[in-house]
């Protein structure tokens, strides 16, 4: 696996915005390798979300990562936060960043399934995916019931009022069982170089069942199995996060892809 130097002091590019006929959308783009690179967020996690993975993976493509409707610097969501919508925003903002496919889909936690419906509905723009943490379709049930605990997780970890994530966390949590039917009936999953990175430590009880982390690494491995070109990589010294626990292990992986990517 190609080894990536030490980078300098994580830091995100300065953020923009723009005005979609959805709403006004803030995002970063930079970078100038040949890759295109689309960064998809967890629910109720801003841009910073990503800031570990700064500036490296700016040394490999270029890369757009976007607060999605109801985090800092977007509006609130004036529509249903389906998959549908979501993605429709995408295209609108991919379109003014002037960021032309094929395009690698990098996604964490519930950013998974937009990127799972994206790869399905527009295969011909999609030249890989990497999977972090990702939500599975089956994974929906254990979201919906442990809203209110993801609420208190993400107040802990990102140290911020749940005022700046509450609006994207609720608008995106109700429509998950939507997604989830658009990624059904969508076509099939796209023979593209595919990587899930899976944290290897185990959630506190009173964020997840054990029966329900049980089920939910074995949705991990069936992520990695869409693709017969996939592979599952497990991030031993993290749980849920592991672009911020383990950067320059998920900065070899996306290395690792790309590698696969141009050579394929």
């Amino acid at each position: 696996m190609p080894q990536f130097a030490p980078t300098r002091r994580a830091r995100l590019p300065g953020i923009q915005a723009v005005q979609t006929r959805s709403g006004r959308l803030s995002y970063i783009l930079s970078g100038h390798g040949a890759a295109r690179i689309v960064l998809f967020s967890g629910t109720g996690m801003s841009l910073q979300g990503w800031e570990a993975l700064y500036p490296g993976v700016e040394r490999v493509g270029r890369v757009l990562g976007w607060n999605r409707f109801g985090m800092q610097g977007s509006d609130r969501p004036r529509a249903r936060q389906t998959g549908a919508v979501v993605l429709g925003a995408l295209r609108e903002l991919l379109g003014y960043a002037d960021l032309a496919p094929p395009y690698v889909l990098v996604a964490h936690s519930l950013g998974g399934l937009f990127a799972n419906l994206y790869a399905r509905l527009y295969p011909r723009e999609v030249a890989g995916v990497l999977l972090i943490e990702a939500t599975h379709p089956a994974d929906h049930e254990v979201l919906k019931k442990h809203e209110a605990q993801i609420e208190r997780a993400l107040a802990k970890l990102l140290v911020l009022p749940d005022v700046f994530f509450r609006p994207n966390l609720h608008a995106e949590l109700a429509c998950v069982e939507d997604t989830v039917r658009e990624v059904e009936a969508a076509g099939p999953f796209p023979e593209v170089p595919l990587r899930v990175v899976t944290g290897g430590l185990t959630p506190k009880a009173w964020l997840m069942s054990p029966a329900a982390v049980g089920a939910r690494r074995a949705n991990q491995q069936a992520l990695a199995r869409l693709s017969p070109r996939g592979e599952q990589v497990v991030a031993h010294k993290s749980g849920h996060f592991p672009q911020l626990t383990e950067p320059q292990l998920v900065l070899r992986v996306l290395e690792e892809l790309l590698v696969e990517v141009r050579t394929a």
